[in-house]
């Protein structure tokens, strides 16, 4: 691990204002970074310490959004009564993540900020071509082994996936990151890899996330995070939904359905092919089945991780069927 220095931020403007060098990192939880720092991906020649930063721990709910602010830690957060009310898909993919340990250090900004798990970019020492790390370099993923790779939102420069669940039920709910001066909606805040793959979130230097604030709405009450994987604790997504429903009167129509997938993308990605689909139609099972084919339209596979495109449709399906009482 490379020596740095360390400031302990005495507000949120000093530690803007020591994050405009892009040789600067922020330290909350600290999960994340001391990973990347002891892999050698990052090397920050300052750290600035913000865990201890009055006022950005808060969870406020009014009758419209719950706001959760950038320091409150993720098991705080999934335990949250309002949170598990209003909002359940955040709840289940928060307790879903990580371990019991991390999940009681980990902040909710560290955890959106949070890099791929690629074994590509987490091991320069082995691999020197990684356009995340080094643009320009290439990709030793493609041609490599992919099994755990993205085929929604890849390029020719990187097909690393977004290892979040957090920020996939977010991505179904609409919800807004506070950066101080502005307010970006999260779906914008990832952003595809296209080509410039080291740039993974619209964060500009100098700015913080604050806070995320999440409309409510009856499809994020009736929603749920279903996590596929190949072991059931601490292991990242195959393949995950975040699904939210809201019937008419009858029942049986659907009047609004949300829709975003986790584990299979290059970031978290809104199936809104799906959604458009099935609004306004009569849930039933087979109509659902159709529909949640359109959740890979577009994709694309590298060898080993081909078996994605069939098990996401499947993933949408069974979590759409559970919410409508059809499982």
């Amino acid at each position: 691990m490379k020596a740095f220095s360390y400031l302990r931020a005495g507000s949120v403007d000093e530690a803007r204002q020591a994050a405009a060098s892009s040789a600067t990192m922020l330290l909350a939880g600290g999960t994340t970074l001391l990973d990347l720092a002891k892999c050698g991906v990052a090397e920050p020649e300052t750290v600035v310490d913000i865990s201890h930063l009055a006022g950005l721990d808060t969870i406020s709910l009014t009758d419209r959004t719950i706001t959760i602010g950038v320091l409150a830690r993720m098991s705080r957060v999934a335990d949250d009564a309002n949170i598990k009310a209003q909002f359940p898909a955040v709840s289940q993919a928060l307790s879903l993540a990580a371990s019991a340990q991390i999940r009681n250090m980990a902040t909710i900004g560290g955890n959106l900020m949070q890099r791929t798990r690629c074994p590509y970019f987490r091991d320069p020492a082995t691999f020197s071509a990684c356009n995340k790390r080094a643009p320009g370099s290439g990709c030793s993923a493609i041609g490599g082994v992919t099994r755990n790779h993205a085929v929604l939102g890849t390029s020719e420069a990187c097909i690393a996936t977004n290892p979040g669940d957090l920020a996939v039920a977010l991505v179904a709910f609409d919800a807004v990151v506070h950066l101080g001066s502005r307010q970006v909606a999260i779906d914008d805040f990832f952003l595809l890899p296209g080509t410039t793959p080291d740039r993974e979130h619209a964060i500009e230097p100098g700015e913080m996330i604050t806070a995320i604030t999440i409309p409510t709405s009856a499809a994020a009450r009736r929603s749920t995070y279903l996590k596929v994987r190949d072991r059931q604790s601490y292991e990242f997504a195959a393949a995950s939904a975040a699904v939210g429903l809201e019937l008419e009167a009858d029942g049986r129509t659907i009047r609004d359905i949300r829709v975003a997938l986790g584990g299979v993308a290059t970031k978290p990605w809104r199936a809104r092919a799906v959604e458009e689909a099935l609004k306004g139609q009569v849930l039933d099972a087979a109509a659902v089945k159709r529909a949640s084919l359109l959740a890979v339209k577009g994709a694309v596979y590298h060898g080993a991780n081909h078996y994605k495109i069939t098990l996401a449709p499947r993933v949408v399906e069974r979590a759409i069927l559970t919410m409508g009482e059809l499982a």
